[in-house]
């Protein structure tokens, strides 16, 4: 009977989280000018992993995702001109639309994104 109460949380706490699962595209305005991207998303539990490719910086692997009910975060590697540069990703689901603000530190930046679901 002890195990009841966490496994009832724990259920409680998978169901609230956002399914992001499956493809996603976006676009945002960049210094360098429009930056299409597409996310392939996969979720397991609160973990989220995946792929996005863009017009500008080609494929990127998802790296340290995270779901928390409707806010997902993660970061990827960018090339751009021979100079690699993390990018952190932070956005909040709304049904088929994430808001994100992604930052670029390493070249100073931060960007709005709005991305919807395809399928």
């Amino acid at each position: 009977m002890k195990w009841l109460l966490p496994l009832i949380g724990l259920l409680a706490f998978t169901l609230s989280a956002a399914d992001v699962s499956g493809t996603w595209k976006g676009t945002a305005q960049s210094p360098a000018g429009a930056v299409e991207r597409t996310f392939v998303f996969k979720v397991d539990g609160n973990k989220l992993t995946g792929e996005t490719s863009s017009n500008m910086f080609g494929k990127s692997v998802i790296q340290d995702g995270k779901v928390d009910g409707d806010n997902i975060s993660f970061t990827i590697t960018i090339n751009y001109q021979g100079n690699e540069a993390k990018v952190n990703y932070k956005g909040k689901v709304q049904n088929d639309e994430i808001k994100f603000t992604v930052e670029i530190p390493d070249f100073g930046q931060t960007l709005e994104y709005t991305a919807k679901r395809v399928s």
